[in-house]
């Protein structure tokens, strides 16, 4: 087992890394930019280096910073966290090439499965369905391309081969748009991720968003630790998470998990790793693979039992796994709550000094923060300050106590997006469950006009 982990992330991830190697009884260096030498991982780390001013491409972006801060304190692996440089191929390449060891998958499975051509394709062979798209990435034949949409049929939704994050996509209900629409998403996927290639995909009108977690080691194991719904979004950004989906067969989810498993022992999948689906009338279509650590992961850890950056580091150190797919047990329901500092219904990033900061508590409750009374939330990153997390014997239980713990939790200083989680723990559209991946956009869209 490692001795020291440098963890090349921060916020709330980094704190959860850092709590995991504690319980381990690894030491942790925590690498911060400028913005962030008072955060709280930092404080509690057992080193930390500084790695740059806070924009972060010159801090937790720069792959020769991060390798260095890792020289300099002895650290033997290093644990990317999520975003940032997760899914970077080359870091991974260069982590290992360096002499460290890099807690996630191999660089020529996160190449593989981070072009989303090459994913499809790899899920294609291993028996994964698929949403009906292009044959591989689009041509600059616009005959082919009006072709290519007229066979799949309207609408369709143009991707970029290299984007992620709800980024660098365009749906088209026309095929007057179509072609315009196609050369502004490669001049987007070209700035956006250095890689104009852009696919097509049939839109769906209603789906909703299903993850199914695996964990896999190097000695040909994999597992799947049941699924997600993620299906309260908006522009693709998550806002809700919960474990499992409501309304979803438990026979037509294992079937769809068995067939993640089995695609993880065929690409030799090393760590963590989640399938993300549509799912609309009883049918899966694979989307993306995200070679990482989920910011959702809380909820299946709830379900499961299992703490999942401890496996990620157990299978990181050669271990095999220590259960087989009959072990895994799914108790009870949970869901989360990703904590924003932005207005509640604009959704305009607020950052400011947090006055006033009190937290939840009870049966059931977890709290995944870095964020205290006093701190000043940054302008440079991503807007969330934290994870409330709820669980209970039924779904019901777990959305009451979610709406008790929002009740109870104070932010001042900023604006929070918690209102809009009161407001959606009382909607009645997802008490029913089974809302699609438009339903909040719908919901605001009403509210705005």
């Amino acid at each position: 087992m490692f001795e020291k982990i440098l963890i090349a992330n921060r916020g709330e991830i980094a704190l959860r890394v850092q709590r995991a190697c504690r319980e381990l009884g690894i030491k942790t260096v925590a690498v911060h930019s400028e913005a962030d030498k008072e955060a709280k991982y930092v404080k509690l780390a057992d080193e930390s280096v500084c790695i740059g001013p806070a924009p972060s491409n010159q801090s937790y972006l720069s792959i020769p910073a991060v390798i260095s801060a890792a020289e300099v304190t002895d650290a033997q692996a290093i644990h990317p966290g999520y975003g940032f440089l997760s899914e970077n191929a080359d870091f991974a390449e260069r982590v290992e090439q360096s002499g460290f060891v890099f807690i996630g998958p191999r660089a020529e499975t996160i190449r593989l499965m981070g072009d989303k051509v090459s994913a499809k394709d790899a899920m294609k062979k291993a028996g994964v369905p698929c949403v009906p798209g292009s044959d591989g990435a689009l041509s600059d034949d616009s005959a082919e391309i009006l072709k290519t949409a007229k066979k799949i049929g309207y609408p369709v939704i143009v991707k970029a081969a290299g984007g992620g994050g709800g980024r660098g996509m365009r749906v088209v209900h026309t095929e007057a748009a179509l072609i315009n629409a196609v050369s502004m998403t490669k001049a987007e996927a070209q700035a956006a991720f250095g890689n104009p290639m852009v696919y097509m995909e049939k839109f769906l009108e209603n789906p909703r968003h299903i993850e199914i977690q695996v964990l896999a080691d190097q000695h040909g194991n994999a597992v799947f630790l049941g699924d997600r719904d993620c299906s309260m979004q908006r522009r693709h950004q998550k806002i809700i998470e919960e474990a499992p989906s409501p309304l979803l067969p438990a026979k037509l989810r294992d079937k769809i998990g068995e067939r993640c498993a089995e695609a993880c022992r065929k690409i030799k999948y090393r760590g963590a790793g989640t399938f993300e689906f549509l799912y609309e009338k009883g049918e899966f279509f694979f989307i993306e693979m995200n070679t990482r650590l989920q910011v959702e992961h809380t909820v299946t850890e709830m379900i499961t039992g299992l703490d999942l950056v401890q496996q990620q580091i157990f299978v990181a150190a050669g271990e095999k796994l220590k259960f087989r797919q009959k072990d895994i047990e799914l108790r009870g329901h949970a869901i989360e709550c990703r904590i924003n500092a932005e207005d509640p219904y604009n959704f305009i990033p607020s950052p400011g000094r947090i006055t006033t900061f009190h937290m939840p508590g009870g049966p059931g409750v977890r709290i995944d923060t870095h964020a205290y009374a006093g701190y000043t939330v940054p302008s440079n990153y991503d807007s969330m300050i934290g994870k409330l997390i709820t669980y209970g014997a039924t779904r019901d239980q777990a959305i009451a106590r979610m709406r008790i713990a929002l009740s109870e939790m104070m932010v001042d200083g900023i604006k929070t997006n918690i209102p809009l989680h009161a407001d959606l723990m009382a909607d009645t559209a997802f008490h029913l469950g089974g809302t699609s991946i438009h339903y909040l956009e719908q919901k605001l869209g009403i509210q705005n006009k």
